[in-house]
């Protein structure tokens, strides 16, 4: 087969598989299981084989009408270059991963089949757009992922949680995309094209006219799909869903289609100063405003998820400064060791039947119960915290890089302020992510009381697909010099000046946040109080917390005292202080959104209902009254009496002949 050919099919087999699965689930339950991993896993095998084929030369185009649609045509087209070969690579390896895992993790669910279909439906959408060569086409698989991810963010709708989390996702994704659709018009309408080639050869041209407003009106929608500041708060909430949907959305679709959206059409962004430097403010205040956050979270999905909007935030800075090379680099090395983290983290809640880092805190032996959730989220978080020689240290490494060469007037591809600002908070985000990732693994795996409940090992589909992603997450950057002409020729290697800075600050993070932990253990001890049973007695003004659906449907959950009591060995509270209360709430960020939307809409939906019910119904009800009352005098008048009604009429017929007497003599008169 060619390559085309090929590549054709790596979208189509998992939309296949989708179908099947909807289809056979009710009627053939034994085909669900095969009917989930196989395309998907196919589809990963053929992508990896296009890859080699493509092997980052020059790109593969291909295209037909799909019908005459005016002047801008819509062309169902194929656009494939080396990074393209790669994210396709990384989507289908992380969802094969994500479906054998979910089919022991939820072999008890009974809506594991159509939640296996809307998986493979998932990623066949985001295999669409990585390699869509038509804009049109690429936003079809946009907006499919976003209406997958309402339906398995709210798998568990059962629980209010679940249902509000995908509202939310849903809403707030929308509320970007409406900028984004009209950015998408205005672009073509430019370019005269919806294809991708002909819009970059427009830019190259200079034939862009309005290129800061269509590069503003397209982050939009970059900011609400992959969850960049203001419009990243549904991703922390999006934890109510099952873990292995957490793993998908976070490392492999989703959340990677805007920055790859950025990646593929930089020169468009390039082509504005103005719209450059509003990405790196953005990914600043991401990067830092999630690593803040993350330390203040006890949910251990929720750490993970603000992590997730933080290294989203690099990989943005990274386009800020024009270097797709680096950006596309972290976002393959990220959606390895976080698909680790949260495919771990569930094993993990499964031993521990919590959520709650507070309670994992006060149970000790969860790492001899899951050694291998252990060992391979040891490595992960190291990945994440950019410790050499693990994954995330390259990547990260090659952020800072194109950050520092754009801020010393290096590189010309962007402003000087957007690598200054990107460097800047590159580096404290390095700091955060080294003291949150430190945290989680002291308070999920160094915790002292009661000994957790022996469950058994986990299966083998769980465990193979961990230590299958630690391989990457350990030794993926290690092949930056391979990949150079992958991402357009650009130098990737770390430089000596941002080792050191980013390590550095990494140790530091982590080190600060050992010595915080290691100092409260002792004081934690003294303040608990324990009951004959041996419980832990809780805080009576702890709030209590919520833990994930399928953990309480596994074990019995810790409930009561010791899950709502605060962990006093958290270092989190004494690294943030008083700044803990709002890092938690996300510096009350959905607050402000209710205050500003929220309560607008719905006073207006007050105001309206009054309008109809006391104003409109009025008039609606008088009219009906009006009609009772004239049918009611007609009634009476009914009475069936012959002498009556000619006594009216006799009456009558002297009221009329005393109004012409009157009328006469006073025309007379006249």
């Amino acid at each position: 087969m060619t390559t085309t050919t090929l590549a054709v099919l790596v979208p189509l087999l998992p939309f296949i598989g989708a179908v099947a699965g909807l289809l056979l689930g009710r009627t053939a339950p034994g085909f669900v299981r095969p009917l989930a991993v196989l395309p998907v896993l196919a589809s990963a095998v053929l992508a990896a084989v296009v890859a080699v084929r493509q092997g980052g030369e020059g790109p593969i185009s291909a295209a037909t009408q799909l019908t005459p649609t005016g002047s801008v045509p819509i062309d169902l087209a194929l656009y494939l270059d080396g990074f393209a070969a790669l994210v396709a690579v990384l989507v289908g390896v992380v969802a094969s991963c994500v479906q054998i895992y979910s089919t022991a993790y939820l072999r008890d669910d009974p809506r594991y089949p159509s939640y296996a279909a809307l998986v493979s439906l998932f990623t066949s959408a985001m295999l669409l757009v990585v390699y869509s060569g038509d804009l049109m086409v690429l936003l079809v698989g946009w907006e499919i992922m976003g209406i997958c991810s309402y339906f398995l963010v709210g798998h568990y709708w059962e629980t209010p949680e679940a249902r509000a989390a995908s509202l939310k996702a849903f809403l707030v994704t929308k509320l970007g995309d409406v900028p984004f659709l009209i950015g998408l018009f205005a672009l073509a309408t430019d370019a005269g094209t919806f294809r991708i080639t002909g819009i970059l050869d427009t830019v190259a041209d200079g034939g862009l006219d309005h290129p800061t407003l269509v590069a503003l009106l397209l982050l939009a929608g970059v900011a609400g799909k992959s969850a960049q500041f203001p419009l990243h708060t549904w991703l922390p909430d999006a934890m109510a869903g099952p873990t292995p949907v957490s793993a998908l959305i976070h490392a492999a679709t989703m959340v990677a289609a805007g920055i790859y959206f950025v990646a593929r059409l930089l020169p468009v962004f390039a082509a504005s100063a103005a719209a450059l430097t509003v990405l790196a403010v953005m990914a600043a205040v991401t990067m830092v405003g999630s690593g803040l956050a993350a330390l203040a979270q006890d949910d251990i999905k929720r750490v993970l998820a603000y992590s997730t909007i933080g290294q989203l935030g690099y990989m943005a800075g990274a386009l800020a400064v024009g270097d797709r090379g680096a950006a596309v680099f972290h976002l393959l090395s990220h959606g390895a060791f976080k698909a680790l983290l949260f495919l771990a983290a569930g094993a993990v809640i499964h031993a521990a039947g919590t959520n709650s880092l507070a309670v994992m805190s006060r149970t000790s032996g969860l790492a001899r119960r899951t050694p291998d959730a252990f060992w391979t989220m040891t490595i992960a978080l190291l990945a994440l915290a950019a410790v050499p020689p693990f994954a995330g240290f390259f990547t990260k490494e090659a952020v800072l890089v194109a950050a520092e060469h754009t801020a010393l007037g290096e590189s010309n591809t962007a402003p000087g302020a957007a690598g200054w600002t990107v460097l800047i908070a590159g580096l404290v985000a390095a700091l955060l992510t080294a003291a949150y990732a430190t945290r989680l693994w002291l308070l999920a795996f160094r915790g002292q009381g009661a000994e957790a409940p022996d469950h058994g090992r986990e299966p083998l589909a769980i465990t193979s697909v961990l230590w299958l992603l630690a391989i990457p997450s350990l030794g993926f950057g290690a092949t930056f010099g391979y990949f150079d002409g992958w991402f357009d020729g650009q130098g990737l290697a770390p430089t000596v000046t941002t080792a050191v800075l980013g390590t550095g600050t990494a140790v530091i993070g982590a080190a600060v946040t050992y010595a915080a932990w290691h100092s409260l253990r002792p004081r934690a001890a003294a303040l608990q109080t324990r009951t004959p049973e041996g419980a832990v007695v809780a805080h009576p003004d702890a709030a209590p917390y919520a833990v994930e659906a399928e953990a309480i449907a596994a074990h019995t959950p810790a409930y009561g005292s010791p899950a709502s009591a605060p962990d006093p060995a958290d270092p989190g509270r004494m690294l943030l202080g008083p700044l803990h209360r709002h890092a938690a709430s996300g510096f009350h960020l959905d607050a402000v959104y209710h205050a500003l939307f929220v309560r607008p809409v719905l006073a207006g939906a007050r105001l309206v209902r009054f309008l109809d019910r006391e104003v409109i119904d009025t008039y609606v009800r008088a009219a009906a009254t009006g009609t009772n009352a004239l049918g009611w005098l007609v009634r009476r008048a009914q009475t069936g009496n012959v002498q009556t009604y000619v006594s009216a009429l006799l009456a009558g017929t002297v009221v009329l002949v005393i109004a012409v007497v009157v009328l006469s003599n006073v025309n007379a008169g006249s």
